[in-house]
Order: C-alpha cells, then structure tokens, then sequence
C-alpha cells in the first residue's frame, strides 16, 4: 500500500508499504478520506507536546480523521462489519484499567491515539488497521467525506453538552476553524443562539457565508456577556480572555490549543463562580455526530475546502492550500488518488 510517512520534523515521504494484517480483533480498512487539522500540522513540525513527554516520535505516520470500507476483518470480529462503511475513535483506551471500565477510555494512561500517540499508525494511507471495538457504523446517508469529519464532529458534540445550554441561550464560540464551527452548527441545530468571535474581518466571511447571523472580531463582541462560552482558538490569550464575556455562574469549555501555554487568573473564575470545563477527544461524542449529519441536522461538507492526494500532503501541511480550495478551513485527502 502507499502510505503517507512523517519522517522528522519538517520532512515527509509517501513511502510503499506492506499491507497490514488484522490481528483476531481488528479490521483492515479502505480508506477514503482523511481529514487534515491543527494536531497534524504540529506533528508536521514537531512542536506537538507529545514529542517532548516521549509519547510520539518518528517516523510516524498520521491520520485520525477518517472514513471507508471494512475490507477484512479478524478471527473474533463479528461478520456484520465486512464490506461495512465506517469512521472511528482516536482513542483507543487499554479496556482494563478503572478509567476505561467507567468509559473514561479517552483519559487512559496506557491509551493510544490513531497516528498521534503512543504508534498506532493513522489512516493517512490506501488501508488502515483498526481495532473492530473503535468502529463506529456511516449510515447510508453519511458519504465519505462527511464521515472523516465525525471525529471532529464528536469533539464539538461534547463542547455543546459541556456548556449546558438550552435553546434559546446564548452562546459564545470563540475561533471559526473545523472545531469551532462545527460547535456553532450543532449548538444552532439545538435552538441555542450562537455568537461566533472570529481572529480579524477577513475570518469573518465564511461563517456569514454559511448563514450565521452573529459574527463578531474583539473589537465589536457584544458587551452582554454570553451564558457560556467555547474556546476553540489557538490563541495562548483567549483562554484568560474569554471570562471576561460569560455571564457569572455560566461556562466556559476550552477545546483550543496554543502551541505555548495559556496563563488563566483562576481569581477571576472563582469571583465569577464560572466552571470551567476542558474537551479531549471525539469519545461518546461521535455517534451523536455521526447520528447529527444523518439527520440533516448539520451538513460538514461545505467546512471542506478541497481535496487532494497523499503526494500533496506535506506541501498541505506546510502551508500550501490548492489553487481551487474553497474558503472552508478544512482539507480533506483521497489517499486512492
């Protein structure tokens, strides 16, 4: 198989591969689409914390957000999955310890995530191997494209719970990349009323685009604070200044990540009586996602602005974006190309 490869920092090759076998518990997976994040692109440049507690290291081959076909499976799997249309979780948990026996499998010490941790190769290739009970089924509804945005999909499912709002509430999601956008779909497809903050005028036009109503920059947020708040920036500032727009006693759910750390007054959280709440993973997320995009609740698709072949993955993450790209913020890879 052909199989995109991180080789160091900065340097990638699309190498030729042996295919892999399924163990008794696993299925071997053609794959149809992967998408690209911000996790990938720090891979790329090997600024992503895991490098330097030794959780990853290369080569490494990346991919966590994914769909395609069960073309194989293992001795213990159930037949149901052959020839099945599937995404899956990145978490995969060790099944043993007092974490994952009380579903908390995302939080595991010993846990692997699919091309990021601890490696287990990610799906940025013709076939991927997967552990059958990280599965999750695409109805017929959910093509290939929308299914590899069901891992992010899920991640913004748990932001919209944790923030505990209804409809009509008023939410703030700060950051109009996958994950932020995403939340304001889902939270829109609840009732609640999304406010989104984008960096600067120009991240302001795709949101409207999509059809939005309330997208602000920091200089026109509205000075009624929101009944919570979602962070999903990359902004090392954001974090301590989105409390100053929730609502005393609301929520603010973090799910952004600054490639350095972000300094938070806990003073003003405490004075505020605010809770603050932190995402990790797709987990119970996904089918939820998975069951949102069936419905018609929420269409990902038009967040993909193009997609490309896995000899154009390196130029991707190093910056390039396809001449015909749309002005979506996600870039989604065909790896039969």
């Amino acid at each position: 198989m052909r199989a995109f490869t991180l080789t160091g920092a900065r340097t990638w090759s699309v190498q030729q591969l042996p295919d892999p076998n399924p163990g008794p518990d696993d299925v071997l997976i053609q794959v149809h689409r992967v998408g690209l994040c911000g996790t990938d692109v720090e891979l790329f440049t090997g600024e992503m914390a895991y490098f330097a507690q030794g959780h990853t290291r290369h080569p490494l081959q990346i991919g966590h957000e994914w769909s395609g076909q069960v073309v194989e499976i293992g001795a213990n799997v159930d037949r149901s999955w052959l020839g099945q249309r599937v995404s899956g979780d990145t978490m995969i948990g060790c099944g043993q310890c007092h974490r994952c026996l009380s579903n908390r499998w995302h939080v595991c010490d010993n846990r692997q995530e699919i091309g990021v941790r601890s490696g287990w190769p990610g799906a940025m290739a013709e076939l991927h191997l997967m552990p059958a009970r990280a599965l999750h089924a695409l109805p017929d509804a959910v093509d290939y494209a929308a299914g590899a945005m069901a891992e992010p999909g899920g991640n913004a499912v748990r932001c919209v719970d944790a923030t505990g709002l209804g409809a009509g509430a008023r939410l703030g999601v700060i950051g109009t990349g996958t994950i932020g956008l995403l939340v304001a779909m889902l939270a829109q497809a609840r009732g609640i009323e999304v406010h989104l903050v984008a960096q600067d005028n120009a991240h302001q036009e795709f949101p409207r685009a999509l059809g939005f109503q309330f997208v602000h920059t920091w200089t026109s947020i509205p000075s009624q604070p929101f009944a919570a708040i979602v962070d999903a920036s990359t902004d090392a500032s954001v974090p301590s200044r989105g409390i100053e727009h929730v609502e005393p006693g609301g929520r603010i759910v973090y799910i952004g990540l600054a490639e350095v750390p972000s300094p938070i007054d806990t003073r003003r959280l405490v004075f505020a009586d605010l809770t603050a709440v932190s995402i990790l993973g797709a987990g119970y997320g996904l089918p939820h996602a998975i069951s949102a995009f069936a419905a018609g609740a929420v269409d990902p698709r038009p967040l993909i602005a193009a997609t490309v072949g896995l000899d154009e993955v390196g130029d991707v993450l190093g910056g390039w974006k396809p001449p015909q790209a749309g002005l979506g913020p996600k870039i989604q890879v065909d790896p039969r190309q």
